[in-house]
C-alpha cells in the first residue's frame, strides 16, 4: 500500500519535537525525504521494481526504459505469437564462440540477454532484436521527487506518495532524522542520535553486505555459473 511523504514527514515532526516546524522547516525534511530515496536507490535498487513491456530496437544493445536506473531480470518474449523465456548467458563466451554475432539476422523472438553492471542502464540481446521483439523486464526505476511546498507551511501541505515500497519507509525516516540531528550536531547528544539513525538506517538496508549487487541478473544454482562473473555461461541456441 502505497504511503503518502506527508506521513512519513509527521513523524520525523513528531519525533524531533518541533510539531510548530520552526528548527527544521518541512522544505528540509521534504529535501531529506528525497535524498533518502536516493540513497536507498544507490545501495538496494530492488527497492524500486518495477515491471515493463518494452519495444526493442533494431539490433543487440538494449537500453532501458527512461526511468530506469538498472536492470534487474529480462523474463520473456512478449508478442502475439512468442512468450518464450529469456536466459541469461555470459558475452564473454558468445564473443569467444561467434565473434560476429552483433551482424547475423535480426529475429522478433529473443533467446538470451547479457549484462553488465558497468553499464546499468543497457543490456544485449541474442540473436539481435528486429524493431518487432518486445521483451518483459524488471528494471529499478529512479525514484520520483515529492515536490517542496510553499515556505512556511505545516506538513500537511506535502503531497504525493513516497516511491520506495513501503516496507523501506521505516529506513527512510531513519535517514530524514539522520539529516536532521545532524544539522544540530553542535548540541548535545545530537550528534549521537544522527549516527544512531544512520546506523539504524544502514542496518535496515544491509549496506555491510553490499546489497546493491544483489539486484545483479545472475543465474542462481546454474552449473555454468562461474564465480566472479556477472552472468552464468549457457551453449548458444538452448
Amino acid at each position: 500500500m502505497p504511503i503518502a511523504a506527508k506521513d512519513v514527514i509527521q513523524r520525523g515532526v513528531v519525533t524531533t519535537q518541533d510539531t510548530t516546524s520552526i528548527r527544521w522547516p518541512v522544505g528540509e525534511w521534504v529535501r531529506y525525504l528525497n535524498d533518502g530515496q536516493r540513497e536507498i536507490m544507490l545501495h538496494r535498487p530492488d527497492a524500486f521494481n518495477k515491471s515493463a513491456v518494452i519495444d526493442c530496437v533494431a539490433g543487440t544493445k538494449q537500453a532501458l526504459p527512461a526511468d530506469g536506473a538498472k536492470l534487474i531480470d529480462v523474463q520473456r518474449n512478449s508478442t502475439v505469437t512468442s512468450k518464450r523465456a529469456v536466459r541469461i548467458c555470459s558475452r564473454e563466451i558468445l564473443d569467444a564462440q561467434m565473434p560476429n554475432w552483433h551482424n547475423i539476422a535480426g529475429a522478433a523472438e529473443i533467446v538470451h540477454f547479457m549484462y553488465d553492471p558497468r553499464e546499468p542502464k543497457a543490456f544485449w540481446v541474442y540473436p539481435p532484436a528486429t524493431i518487432a521483439a518486445k521483451l518483459e523486464i524488471n528494471y529499478s526505476a529512479t525514484p520520483t521527487d515529492i515536490a517542496e511546498p510553499a515556505a512556511g507551511s505545516e506538513y500537511t501541505a506535502v503531497v504525493g506518495n513516497i516511491s520506495v515500497a513501503d516496507i523501506y519507509a521505516n529506513a527512510l525516516l531513519d535517514y530524514m532524522l539522520y539529516r536532521g540531528y545532524l544539522k544540530d550536531a553542535d548540541y548535545a547528544g545530537n550528534a549521537a542520535r544522527a549516527q544512531a539513525h544512520y546506523a539504524a538506517f544502514a542496518t535496515a538496508l544491509g549496506i555491510e553486505l553490499k546489497a546493491t549487487l544483489s539486484a545483479a541478473p545472475v543465474s542462481v544454482g546454474n552449473p555454468n555459473f562461474r564465480q566472479g562473473s556477472s552472468a552464468a555461461t549457457v551453449p548458444v541456441g538452448q
